[in-house]
């Protein structure tokens, strides 16, 4: 042990956030290790009565440029990189060696916060820190570099138990702090400036992809899954650095088994799904996929219409709510079904003590939405696919009809209701529907005519009746077939994004039988 361990003898102070420094610099002193400090730092410390040497002094040239220029300098660096393969007889130079960098940066994440002007935050962005910590973390051989505050108690830990001396482990471990505490400084700083470049061109040009030509994402890794898709397979659960309410990333679990990977796919369905509703309403997913969804007066009147439309495909599936849960809708919950996941914004006292006698159902609470995302992201081998994020919000006025006969008021808000839900069905999708509640879901069918056959067959499991019904479509429908077979269970009103080569003859077959259709002008595909 004793081999791995460094004596400390020279230790750079040049922070801009003070805290905890004069505690630090107490405790160094103790071992006779000698401190050079930039400006600031040593002004800091000299009121508090700690002697040390200042960096202008040591180099014998002062800070120059209101300060922009003080530790670039080869004495500095030298005795930072010096290491003991150098042949170099130091001396020579005139330079101490430096066995520990204490270093922050400027505050350019604040500072970008702030309504400044382009030439006021470059003044907060750091270039002698960054040179420091790299330097001595590229010779955590040798040397110590500590950037992070929190990490003050471990190093005064360390050299009272090592009399003045700090091992190899901390400093390999410190090293990768600082390497990280670098690259994540740039990353702002290049994130800033990168959103500035992309008004500018999307100003300039308003009809062209304005995707950044870099991406640069930072995820924090949240829990280790039980395991993948499979039991075979390992996982693991990153979230981004902020994470907004009313997402999964958000989430804080209540009670019951650890996630699994499927069930945060399908719970990032199933929230964003009845997330997209103002009214108070229910959805439920399997396999990433919604089987069933209903909106009400209340929150179990939701949870019974969304039940009743399939409680097959329910059974084991993941329950989502906009609203509170509340006792009489947990209780309810468990008298109809098994569910592997309830999730809702608020999960009331009374509620969870209902659910809390089933152990093994998973209960999230998510917090409200409030904030939509910019961009989703795909990834492929060796790749990754960029969209915007469909937020593409269909209001009456939007939509465009077709045919002789005019939807109702109610087949309007029925049609706007399954144009939400069918966002979130995997394509080729069809969605049949009425009284604001789903009737039957086809998903995933490599034909539109099949999955109109599978959302009627799901239907069916249940003896619902499709007379006066809805049928939405993701995508524009080939052929009359769809709307034939349509016309024979009963559907009244269509909605369906139209631009088929076909449309002519697809609009004349839903004339032919006195269907309402409706173009939205665009689609929504996912796949």
């Amino acid at each position: 042990m004793k081999s791995s361990l460094r004596v400390i003898r020279y230790a750079l102070l040049s922070v801009s956030n003070k805290t905890g420094i004069l505690l630090l610099a107490q405790n160094l002193i103790k071992y006779n290790i000698k401190l050079l400090a930039t400006s600031g730092t040593a002004e800091y410390l000299l009121k508090n009565g700690i002697s040390v040497i200042s960096i202008s002094k040591y180099i014998d040239y002062p800070e120059i440029m209101n300060g922009k220029i003080k530790t670039l300098h080869p004495k500095i660096h030298g005795g930072i990189l010096i290491n003991d393969n150098d042949q170099e007889n130091n001396t020579n130079y005139n330079f101490l060696k430096i066995d520990m960098v204490v270093i922050n940066f400027y505050p350019f994440s604040d500072a970008s916060k702030k309504n400044y002007k382009i030439k006021d935050i470059l003044q907060y962005i750091d270039i002698g820190g960054i040179a420091l910590a790299r330097s001595a973390a590229k010779n955590y051989e040798r040397v110590t570099t500590v950037v992070d505050y929190n990490q003050y108690s471990k190093i005064i830990e360390e050299i009272h138990k090592f009399s003045g001396s700090i091992s190899i482990k901390t400093r390999f471990c410190l090293a990768v702090i600082a390497f990280h505490y670098v690259y994540n400084y740039d990353r702002k700083i290049f994130r800033y400036f990168n959103q500035i470049y992309i008004k500018k061109v999307k100003h300039k040009s308003p009809k062209k992809n304005n995707f950044p030509n870099v991406i640069s994402q930072l995820f924090l890794k949240r829990e280790d899954m039980r395991y993948g898709e499979n039991q075979h397979q390992k996982s693991a659960f990153y979230t981004d650095f902020q994470v907004n309410p009313g997402t999964i990333s958000y989430a804080n679990q209540k009670q019951g088994k650890k996630l699994s990977y499927n069930n945060i796919i399908d719970a990032d369905i199933a929230i964003s799904c009845v997330m997209s509703f103002k009214e108070i309403a229910c959805v439920i997913v399997k396999h990433a996929v919604p089987c069933s969804v209903a909106i009400s007066d209340n929150i179990t009147n939701a949870y019974n219409l969304a039940y009743a439309s399939d409680p097959s495909s329910s059974f084991g599936g993941i329950i989502a709510f906009n609203k509170p849960l509340d006792m009489q809708t947990a209780t309810t919950i468990i008298k109809y079904q098994f569910s592997e996941i309830i999730i809702a914004p608020v999960i009331e006292k009374s509620a969870l003590s209902i659910l809390q006698s089933h152990k093994n159902i998973r209960v999230l609470e998510c917090g409200y939405f409030s904030k939509k995302s910019n961009l989703e992201f795909k990834k492929v081998h060796s790749g990754l696919l960029v969209q915007d994020y469909d937020n593409y919000n269909l209001e009456k006025k939007n939509l465009n009809v077709v045919t002789y006969k005019i939807p109702s008021s109610s087949e309007f808000a029925n049609a706007l209701f399954l144009w939400k839900i069918i966002k979130f069905v995997k394509s080729n999708a069809i969605v049949y529907g009425k009284n604001q509640k789903t009737l039957g879901i086809g998903s995933g069918q490599s034909s539109r005519i099949f999955a109109a056959k599978v959302a009627y067959y799901k239907s069916q499991e249940q003896n619902l009746d499709l007379n006066h019904s809805i049928m939405a479509s993701d995508g524009f429908f080939p052929f009359r077939d769809s709307i034939d077979f349509a016309a024979k269970i009963g559907v009244s009103c269509i909605i369906q994004p139209g631009g088929s080569v076909h449309d002519a003859k697809v609009i004349a077959a839903a004339n032919e039988h006195n269907i309402s259709m409706i173009f939205t002008n665009i689609r929504c595909f996912r796949h």
